[in-house]
């Protein structure tokens, strides 16, 4: 079914967990549990037999938290039971329905034949259910995910169905619904549809602000600033930890708490920040654990096209340069095509002189500005959505040039990867403004270098530090709760992260905790505005203007307290402690199909692979206990013991 077997609806787990704990208890062995799951979606599994939570090095297992999610567990059987019985939309915390449901309503599915149901529109969502079918269809549909909504046809349209509503969505499909003329139903569909999906162009407030689900996890304690930092060895004799901007009044789009070089000090820093777009000066990203060869980000200088110069500006480049003792060079990586960053010194912008900053190679990464991702994006849309032509299908994906992008922003960050590793020597990486193309090099380099970052708990930090701390604009980038379809500012820069993330784990699918299904659950709520996890621009907007932490969930909430169902079966953390240098080539790049084409029945797996993941961590478990039994045996046997030769640092892709 489209609607309710593809987008991970809180709700829906919520009722699997329900059903997963009454199948528990007529299973009697662990391969018992890995089968009694329903077949049509994830669930969660929290009891002691859980085969996930000896190897998981991110999941809690506290009595406090199985307690919680048996509580919920019983509070939602209840709730389920009462509302499975009717026709209403199941309701999740603090959801309202907007209207008495309205009748005689087609669903135009581009997949199959015309499907007559009822529709409802609650706060959070759009809930259609068929009539006319023995086994109803469900839609459910995020109002967060519309970026548009359209009538088509008129009074005077003739045909069945030409009376209609039209949703474009943000997760590449579009919804067409039809409506009698003779029941005038549409124009109020049409109201509370935008109403509910555009909360802030109408002076209301996201969804997210009215949910209160409790988890029985504060999602909100997974990062913090000097926890992180602490991790990477930081403060250390050449960095220290600034307080500088902890009112948020020096750099208003950075975190009130990052690293700079030791010898830096606060009023200094305050002079490098005039010299740099937006004032965002260079701050530490990622510390070799080794080399200390260092990743810092920034946005661009303000050179103009007088070709200015900073004095402060090139001794601060120079001492993050001095801090690492391994190397006197320092790359600075641009992630612009060189042309753009040559017209932006005509607004004041431009990049580093290699004259003026002594030791400094700059290197061009050649990866395009948001304005030609959005356009790319589109193309790809009108590719893979409703019908996937079969015989122009390569022609038509090349048309699009969303795998070049994919793959210069990939190649990008192997370069940084390969100049801390292989050169240990720092790298300073910036594009305009340091918030988009910057945040794509730095967090897949740091995945490429540091395994912390593949687990699921490392991957969440990753993206509160890289993306959400320092200020990546997902609000205009993804235009939560406004009406702006058209806004020049709206861009696919984070979805291409997570495609980039999806690349390396097809090329390493034993380096990653998490699988595909985290990635898209990610996606899916970075536009369905039920967490605060995604919402504001910048870390000030977040905890002093809106305070999401207080008055919203934490999108980590709901995937730690199910974290099973994210987890790589195949997953192998002994063997992959190092770095991994993935193959960025068109030969080895390829469409995720299982995001972008989703929708189409005919692209979907044969096989519940939530089901097979299962039967796969129980296996694991079981094969994992089973060497830890040998392991002792042997440590036993050998009592002198004997020195293990360190695994290599690099490795390379699976070649398929």
């Amino acid at each position: 079914m489209e609607g309710r077997d593809q987008y991970n609806s809180p709700y829906q787990n919520r009722r699997r967990q329900v059903e997963s704990a009454e199948s528990r208890s007529i299973s009697n062995s662990v391969s018992e549990q890995s089968t009694s799951y329903p077949v049509m979606d994830s669930s969660s599994d929290k009891d002691t037999g859980s085969p996930s939570k000896s190897l998981c090095s991110s999941a809690s297992s506290s009595s406090e938290n199985v307690q919680a999610m048996e509580m919920k567990q019983l509070k939602e059987s209840l709730r389920y039971s009462t509302q499975t019985n009717t026709d209403e939309p199941p309701l999740l915390e603090g959801e309202k329905v907007q209207e008495s449901a309205w009748r005689e309503v087609t669903y135009l599915c581009p997949y199959s034949e015309i499907i007559k149901g009822t529709l409802f529109v609650t706060n959070y969502k759009l809930y259609f259910k068929s009539t006319d079918r023995e086994t109803p269809f469900i839609l459910d549909v995020p109002l967060g995910l519309i970026s548009r909504v359209e009538k088509v046809g008129g009074a005077t349209s003739r045909g069945e169905n030409s009376y209609c509503i039209d949703l474009t969505c943000k997760d590449m499909r579009n919804l067409r619904f039809a409506h009698r003329q003779e029941n005038h139903s549409r124009r109020l569909v049409y109201d509370k549809i935008h109403q509910n999906a555009f909360p802030l162009s109408n002076k209301q407030q996201l969804f997210a602000f009215e949910f209160k689900e409790d988890y029985g996890l504060n999602g909100w304690a997974v990062y913090s600033h000097e926890a992180e930092l602490k991790r990477q060895g930081v403060p250390n004799d050449n960095w220290r930890v600034c307080k500088l901007n902890e009112k948020y009044d020096v750099i208003d789009t950075y975190p009130s708490v990052f690293a700079v070089p030791h010898q830096a000090s606060d009023d200094f820093l305050k002079q490098v920040a005039v010299f740099r777009s937006r004032g965002r000066l260079p701050v530490l990203s990622w510390i070799h654990p080794k080399s200390q060869a260092t990743i810092t980000r920034s946005s661009q200088p303000m050179i103009g096209v007088a070709g200015k110069r900073n004095k402060d500006d090139e001794a601060y480049v120079q001492m993050i340069m001095d801090a690492n003792a391994h190397s006197n060079k320092l790359y600075i990586m641009d992630a612009r095509p060189s042309m753009n960053a040559v017209a932006n010194k005509a607004r004041g912008g431009g990049f580093e002189s290699e004259d003026a900053y002594q030791g400094a190679d700059v290197v061009f990464l050649d990866i395009h500005n948001i304005h030609v991702m959005r356009e790319s994006l589109r193309k790809l849309k009108d590719v893979v959505f409703p019908t996937i032509d079969d015989a122009k299908w390569l022609s038509n994906i090349e048309s699009t040039h969303w795998l070049d992008h994919i793959k210069q922003i990939l190649a990008g960050a192997v370069k940084v990867a390969d100049k801390v590793e292989n050169n240990k020597t720092s790298v300073l990486v910036h594009c305009s403004d340091g918030w988009d193309r910057t945040a794509q090099l730095t967090s897949l380099a740091m995945i490429m270098l540091d395994p912390y970052y593949r687990t699921i708990k490392g991957f969440q930090v990753l993206l509160e530090k890289e993306w959400l701390a320092f200020g990546h604009k997902f609000a205009q980038r993804v235009g939560h709760g406004e009406d702006k379809h058209s806004d020049a500012d709206r861009s696919p820069v984070f979805l291409q992260l997570i495609d980039c993330v999806w690349q390396i784990t097809k090329q390493f699918p034993n380096a990653f905790e998490f699988n595909e299904h985290f990635l898209i659950t990610i996606l899916d709520h970075l536009y369905s505005c039920l967490f605060g996890t995604f919402l504001c621009n910048t870390e000030q907007q977040r905890l002093k203007e809106f305070k999401v932490k207080e008055n919203t969930v934490s999108l980590w909430s709901f995937i730690n307290c199910q974290i099973d169902e994210f987890m790589n079966p195949l997953y192998a953390e002994y063997l992959h402690k190092h770095v991994l240098f993935p193959v960025a080539t068109l030969r080895r790049i390829e469409i995720w199909t299982g995001y972008y084409c989703r929708w189409n029945p005919r692209m979907r797996p044969q096989e519940a692979i939530h089901l097979r993941n299962r039967e796969l961590l129980v296996l694991r478990a079981q094969l994992q206990q089973k060497v830890e039994e040998l392991q002792k045996e042997l440590e036993m046997k050998n009592t002198r013991g004997h020195l293990h030769s360190s695994p290599p640092r690099v490795s390379s892709p699976v070649n398929v």
